[in-house]
């Protein structure tokens, strides 16, 4: 079976006006089913919520009286023989003829030389549509008004024989390309500042990436290192598109006994039948349970509804899962996962990125916040780095990738700064502190390993969200190979960033005193957060992830929370082979 047979029968006019205005825009929405907004589409949103809450019904052509004015509003007409659906704002119709009326948000087209005035290309596409599908049912339709709201203006289209050939035309090209692969991006347009799915389309990144490392030499390595100094004056770094941060925050739920509701688009909080905390759906990005803690049917239909997925945890931080929506609805990207999944040399190509990437991170750490880090030990580092770009198994890059490890965790102490005992008596008498000596988990013995598997966990959670929205499935990985209970992409994903995200968090907490030994219990051989501790530390990550820092490549700043979603969408170019080599994040 075609792509094209599983996607719904009738098109939208609506979408015909996405496709000619962009036909990478109209796969993400058509195909892919994905949709984000931004200032404009909200604000576009709102102005049609009062048209769409209004419907009337049309009567059929033949029974309109000859001198009667009809206003219709919000009325859906669908064309069986172009396979063509439209909701149409307006209808203006005397006796059999109609003139639909569709308003836009923006400003109508401009002559910069006579100053007339004019109807954008998509627009005039969508309502030739709605045209067409009056047309078949009955009306006469001459022409067509767009209402432009900015500016307060109506540009009347005349519905001629070339506009009506033009608007099918491209409703055969839309159907072909939503048969096919997603087209290419656009080249410098001034259409890219202005759209909503500009942080998933990724125009100039993907173009940029192209042209520094062609598909037919898929190697990032050097001009990744070459970025971190000068870049060739050849190379012009890509537009600021992305925002550098998200407006919306996460939710952390880790009282025990709490019950969450809705009443609305808010989530209500409750202890003991009494509301603690309201927070709106909207302004939220993802809600993480931790332990007994109950979300009710309604509220979980709300969260899916509105795309926020729904993560759960044990009490000590433990994984466990994701609810969430039906989010990307095209498995395109997903058999190019599983197929290249079954590639070695493929694998083998992403996984040195990833390892190289982790490696050159934990040496960056030490260089950063060692009290004097051996000079041996960060040339061992180094060396390493070179050595898994030349590693020829997944096999040989594990037991480098763990030599790594073993040096880095033997030097992780020096980046703990909790300063003297005696500056705080209340810790003196804890019975725990931060002394370090190795990594252990599963379960931790100690406070440092208890923050750091809780920040792993916590990272692989929000890697596991992404993959999601992005379209992979998580529970498929091209260095970490599948293992019951895991999902190894996200731990893919997260390689190069456990260093910069997950240990700095745990430094800041110790080193900040925003969790001091006070904060853990020990529950048979394993250490673990108190509720405040987690608090607090769940503060720590959120200012880690909130922190701001420059693309290597990219040369822009984003937080890193959106740093991760770019950088996993930069890989699904690379399955999708629009891109090379995956552009590992590395930094200085």
């Amino acid at each position: 079976m075609s792509l094209v047979e599983t996607l719904p029968d009738y098109l939208p006019a609506r979408m015909l006006n996405e496709f000619v205005y962009c036909p990478r825009l109209f796969y993400y929405e058509w195909v892919d089913g994905i949709f984000a907004h931004n200032r404009e589409t909200v604000e576009g949103s709102l102005r049609h919520s009062r048209i769409d809450g209004r419907a009337d019904e049309l009567a059929p052509a033949e029974e309109l009286p000859p001198e009667e004015r009809i206003h219709s509003r919000s009325v859906t007409l669908s064309s069986e023989t172009h396979r063509l659906i439209a909701k149409l704002d307006l209808v203006e119709a005397e006796g059999g003829t109609a003139t639909p009326v569709d308003y836009k948000r923006g400003a109508p087209r401009k002559d910069k030389h006579t100053g007339e005035l004019s109807a954008w290309d998509a627009d005039r596409a969508q309502i030739a549509a709605q045209a067409i599908v009056l047309r078949e049912n009955g009306y006469n339709c001459r022409e067509g008004v767009l209402y432009y709201v900015t500016t307060k203006q109506r540009v009347r289209v005349a519905i001629d024989e070339p506009l009506v050939l033009e608007t099918l035309t491209a409703l055969a090209e839309a159907r072909m390309v939503a048969a096919g692969e997603i087209p290419p991006p656009l080249v410098d347009s001034p259409k890219c500042p202005r759209c909503s799915l500009v942080g998933i389309c990724l125009p100039d990144e993907t173009h940029f990436v192209q042209e520094i490392a062609p598909p037919d030499e898929p190697n990032l390595a050097d001009a990744i290192l070459d970025s971190l100094g000068v870049k060739p004056p050849s190379v012009a770094p890509p537009r600021r598109l992305l925002a550098a941060r998200d407006d919306l925050r996460p939710l952390y739920l880790n009282t025990q006994g709490l019950h969450v509701g809705k009443s609305g688009n808010v989530l209500k909080v409750k202890e003991k039948d009494k509301v603690v905390q309201e927070v709106r759906i909207g302004e939220t990005c993802q809600v993480s349970l931790f332990g007994n803690i109950q979300l009710t049917t309604q509220a979980m239909q709300t969260l899916c509804e509105n795309e926020v997925p729904v993560c759960y945890f044990s009490m000590g931080g433990w994984f466990y899962g994701i609810t969430q929506g039906i989010g990307v609805r095209n498995i395109a990207l997903r058999r190019e996962q599983f197929r290249l999944a079954d590639d070695p040399a493929f694998c083998l190509r992403v996984a040195r990125s990833l390892v190289a990437g982790k490696i050159r991170n934990q040496r960056t750490m030490l260089q950063r916040n060692h009290i004097e880090p051996p000079a041996g030990k960060i040339a061992q580092l180094k060396c390493l780095c070179d050595d898994v770009e030349r590693a020829e198994s997944l096999d040989q890059l594990l037991g480098l990738e763990g030599n790594a490890a073993r040096i880095y965790f033997e030097l992780f102490p020096g980046m703990i700064k909790v300063g003297d005992p005696q500056d705080d008596p209340g810790a003196a008498r804890a019975e725990f502190s931060f002394d370090f000596a190795h990594r252990n988990r599963r379960p931790p013995k100690d406070p440092v390993n208890a923050l750091l598997s809780l920040a792993y966990s916590v990272l692989a959670k929000d890697l596991t969200i992404v993959c999601h929205a992005v379209g992979f499935d998580p529970f498929l990985g091209f260095y970490h190979q599948p293992r019951f209970g895991r999902a190894p992409l996200p731990l893919d994903l997260m390689e190069p960033f456990r260093p910069l995200i997950a240990d700095s968090a745990v430094l800041s907490a110790i080193n900040t005193r925003m969790v001091t030994p006070r904060d853990f219990v020990r529950v048979g051989d394993s250490v673990a957060l108190k509720p405040d501790g987690r608090k607090a530390f769940f503060r720590a990550y959120e200012q880690r992830m909130d922190t701001l820092v420059t693309h290597p490549l990219f040369s822009y700043r984003l937080n890193y929370r959106r740093m991760l979603e770019l950088q996993t969408r930069l890989l699904a170019r690379v399955l999708t082979g629009e891109i090379g080599a995956y552009p590992v994040f590395v930094t200085r």
